[in-house]
């Protein structure tokens, strides 16, 4: 994954997702996170922290919270407070010389790992990130799902007092690979003067049947707890685009 793929989007990225509801999958992970892990104060590493939203959100809860995120764009328009920490780093390669109670990476950041190298180095991290017993929780796209609902070009709008923005998102499908690119054009119209500007990133996006993720936790030494659809908690299907896993350090 490179972190070029939001130097532009990144100043973007909150008003394009501001319809997210990220309490609401706070509230979800902490349920998680109490259930399968009983201490009572957490200290929590997040791969892929983006603009640090998740992070806030936990970190209001009563959680210690240190992101790692690749793009500095996005590192820099998060919003540190008590509790909430991030930096610059390669989520396949940090090295941060502590432990955690829980490894959290949310909105498909795994999906962005898609060589197997990458991958492996993403669950192997984690693991040497983990205390005794330290939970993994991440959410990916589900393979049967996503060939079962094909892609399709989606048009986005959002406006706030300033710009109005315009994204069309057109997918390519590689099935050998269980790789989706999605490549963004995205149209900036500054309300104060009616100027246009347009940039193009294309995200490459690797999803995940169950088999493989339970294949993952094997070699990695985690044990697999459960699965499930994000938020909802309901019964993986093919109607199930994103999919949640909580693993357990052995």
């Amino acid at each position: 994954m490179s972190s070029k793929i939001f130097d532009y989007y990144g100043n973007y990225y909150d008003l394009i997702y501001k319809d997210k509801n990220y309490l609401k999958e706070v509230k979800y992970i902490s349920k998680l996170l109490k259930k399968f892990n009983q201490k009572k104060y957490l200290d929590i590493l997040e791969f892929g922290s983006g603009t640090g939203k998740h992070g806030n959100l936990l970190a209001k809860l009563g959680y210690n919270v240190h992101g790692i995120e690749l793009s500095q764009k996005m590192v820099s328009r998060s919003n540190l407070i008590n509790g909430f920490t991030c930096q610059q780093g390669d989520i396949t390669k940090i090295k941060l010389g502590r432990s955690f109670d829980a490894v959290l990476s949310l909105f498909h950041v795994v999906n962005y790992q898609i060589t197997n190298k990458q991958i492996n180095a993403v669950f192997s991290n984690a693991f040497k990130h983990l205390n005794s017993e330290g939970i993994f929780i991440f959410d990916f796209w589900y393979t049967p799902a996503v060939n079962t609902n094909i892609p399709s070009i989606k048009i986005k709008r959002v406006i706030d007092k300033k710009v109005e923005i315009t994204r069309i998102a057109e997918p390519y499908i590689y099935d050998k690979n269980s790789r989706v690119d999605v490549k963004y054009n995205i149209f900036v119209k500054n309300l104060k003067n009616e100027l246009i500007k347009k940039f193009v990133e294309v995200h490459k996006l690797r999803h995940f049947n169950l088999l493989e993720i339970k294949n993952l936790s094997d070699k990695h030494n985690f044990k697999f707890i459960k699965s499930e659809e994000f938020v909802s908690g309901s019964k993986l299907g093919k109607s199930t685009w994103g999919a949640c896993v909580v693993l357990k350090k052995k």
